[in-house]
């Protein structure tokens, strides 16, 4: 691992030792609990109703949708056109998947093999069928996870930065470099676990952060692929995400759902050079997508013609790099990352180092912000 982020690790450890007993208090299906008076992104984006100012400008009405919570945001400038409960807590479901995948894709060498362990294979419901001791390629996988929302592969990603509570550590850190603060992270695919939620708010900030990498861009837009899960099986990834077929300028999202989250859904949209992110969460089944595009086809027509309700607030720094090293502690570190699939570390390759047992007290790093306390309804 690079010294430079021996700083991260120093953070991240930290943090995590403050936020043992928030880890165990469960989520909610609805939210739990109103932002403080300042809530991040704008004193609007506490409330917990719809949040919309027409004034005077001739936008057209904000559509009805049925979801607990959303928000409709444009990526360049960030503002938050409109929303819902922007910040109350909610499952996730396989959205949070989006989060693995920012979280992993600048760690891990695409090109590079994990041998999938058996609590990979184990995972229910699988949906791609790794079969344990197989090797399969990190692109492959991230691939499986963004179209047919592969629950077993999330977990060989996780895996493949040395065990899945660091995996589960880089991706918590991520999120609070992003300043997702409501998002807690237990499972890489999103399915339920206790204290695990996100909000409509964090998951526009890690949708923003996902357009800001290509290869996401890829994985995320690939509409047919194939997967091999032996030498002598293969099975079809269909892309699940139907918005990038049935809506002009769709340029990618991610579906989600379980029976406690309901439907989730992540939704990213380009025309005439405006780019928009739409997030919903607790829907009815089979909704999101018609919601998501009545809330873009509201955007794009709306976009600059009504006062912002907030904005997407932009990452932190990443950490100061520490001094440079000598040539042979550069060739040893080389040899190294020869025989790992982590590849050479970018701004989001977080404290992949020091891990044992971190990764699940490391999911609460949003509690020790006290600026975003919430209390319970």
């Amino acid at each position: 691992m690079p010294d430079r982020f021996i700083a991260r690790v120093a953070f991240a450890v930290a943090a995590a030792g403050l936020v043992v007993a928030a880890v165990a208090a469960p989520a909610s299906a609805s939210a739990t609990g109103t932002g403080g008076p300042q809530a991040i992104g704008g004193a609007q984006l506490s409330g917990r109703g719809v949040i919309v100012s027409h004034g005077s400008s001739g936008a057209g009405k904000l559509p009805g949708v049925q979801a607990s919570a959303f928000v409709i945001a444009d990526a360049r400038t960030g503002q938050v056109l409109a929303a819902k409960d922007p910040h109350g807590w909610y499952r996730p479901a396989s959205t949070l998947k989006v989060l693995t995948a920012v979280s992993l894709i600048p760690l891990l060498n695409p090109n590079a093999t994990v041998v999938a362990s058996k609590q990979a294979a184990s995972v229910s419901p699988d949906v791609v069928g790794l079969i344990p001791g197989h090797a399969y390629k990190i692109s492959d996988l991230f691939t499986a996870l963004l179209t047919i929302s592969a629950n077993d592969a999330a977990v060989a990603l996780a895996q493949a930065t040395g065990s899945l509570g660091k995996g589960m550590a880089v991706i918590n850190a991520e999120a609070r470099l992003l300043q997702a603060d409501d998002t807690v992270a237990v499972e890489p695919n999103g399915l339920d676990a206790p204290g695990q939620h996100t909000s409509a708010y964090d998951m526009a900030l890690i949708a923003r952060r996902a357009l800001g990498l290509p290869a996401f861009l890829k994985y995320d837009q690939t509409i047919t692929a194939k997967f091999g899960v032996s030498k002598k099986k293969s099975v079809p990834l269909y892309n699940q995400n139907s918005l990038l077929t049935s809506y002009p300028g769709a340029i990618g999202g991610k579906i989600g759902w379980t029976s406690a989250a309901g439907a989730t859904y992540i939704g990213m949209a380009r025309r005439n050079g405006v780019t928009l992110i739409v997030t919903l969460l607790h829907c009815p089944a089979l909704t999101e997508i018609d919601s998501a595009e009545s809330l873009l086809n509201w955007g794009f027509a709306a976009d600059g013609k009504v006062t912002p309700v907030g904005t997407l607030v932009s990452a932190l720094p990443p950490a100061a790099p520490a001094p440079t090293r000598s040539a042979a502690s550069r060739a040893i570190g080389r040899r190294a990352a020869a025989r790992s699939p982590l590849a050479a570390a970018g701004p989001s390759a977080l404290v992949t180092a020091g891990y044992s047992g971190v990764g699940i007290l490391a999911a609460g790093f949003g509690f020790a912000y006290t600026r975003r306390q919430r209390g319970r309804a």
